[in-house]
C-alpha cells in the first residue's frame, strides 16, 4: 500500500472500522463515525448484485453489530484507477474470514469524493466476487 495516498489509507481505515463493528469488537458508539465515512448520496452494488443506497447500509450496519464473530478483513492489491482534484477511483481486493469458517474474496472499485472541507467520502462502490 502507498501510505502517502489518502484514498488508499481511507480504504484501509474504513475496513478496520467495518471489521471491528461487524465482529462486535467495536463499542456501540462507533456506528456514527462508521456511517459518516459514506456520502448521503452513496450507492453500491453488492456481491449478490443488489443495488444499495445510504439508507440500506445504515440498516445493514445498525443491525449487523457483532453479526460476524471473529471477522478479519484483509485488503491488498490497492491501485489508483483515476484521480482528480476532489476525488479518485480506487480498486482493491478484499478477503473476509470469520470464526464460522466463512471466507469470501472480492474485487472492489470505489469512487471517492472530497467534500467542501476536504473530507474523503465513499460515493460509489461495486463489489465483484472472486471464485476459484
Amino acid at each position: 500500500m502507498n501510505p502517502s495516498n489518502p484514498y488508499f489509507q481511507e480504504v484501509a481505515d474504513a475496513h478496520v472500522d467495518i471489521e471491528a463493528w461487524l465482529s462486535g469488537r467495536a463499542t456501540r458508539d462507533a456506528l456514527a463515525p462508521l456511517l459518516a465515512r459514506f456520502s448521503r448520496a452513496f450507492s453500491m452494488i453488492s456481491l449478490q448484485g443488489h443495488a444499495l443506497d445510504y439508507a440500506d447500509i445504515d440498516i445493514l450496519f445498525s443491525r449487523g453489530y457483532g453479526a460476524r464473530p471473529g471477522l478479519r478483513i484483509a485488503i491488498d492489491e490497492l491501485h489508483e484507477v483515476s484521480a482528480w482534484q476532489r476525488g479518485a477511483v480506487i480498486g482493491y481486493r478484499e478477503t473476509q474470514t470469520d470464526e464460522a469458517g466463512r471466507r469470501t474474496v472480492r474485487r472492489s472499485t470505489v469512487v471517492f469524493e472530497r467534500d467542501a472541507d476536504g473530507r474523503i467520502g465513499w460515493l460509489r462502490l461495486h463489489e465483484t466476487p472472486v471464485t476459484g
